[in-house]
């Protein structure tokens, strides 16, 4: 799965890549945004634990 990050909403937490490393990491600016697919289960569970909401499926 793949998953869009709202840069606007993103606080950097981090959380996502924690979670799923594969798929998500920390840009430059230390936002999180998905350079890859990853697991469906990690990245729903990146989506849905994001403390802010940013997370999307693509």
């Amino acid at each position: 799965m793949k998953a869009i990050v709202d840069q606007d909403t993103c606080i950097g937490c981090g959380m996502c890549v924690g979670t799923c490393p594969d798929a998500f990491r920390l840009n430059g600016e230390g936002k999180a945004e998905c350079y890859a697919e990853g697991d469906d289960a990690s990245v729903q569970e990146a989506i849905d634990n994001c403390p802010v909401g940013a997370i999307s499926e693509a």
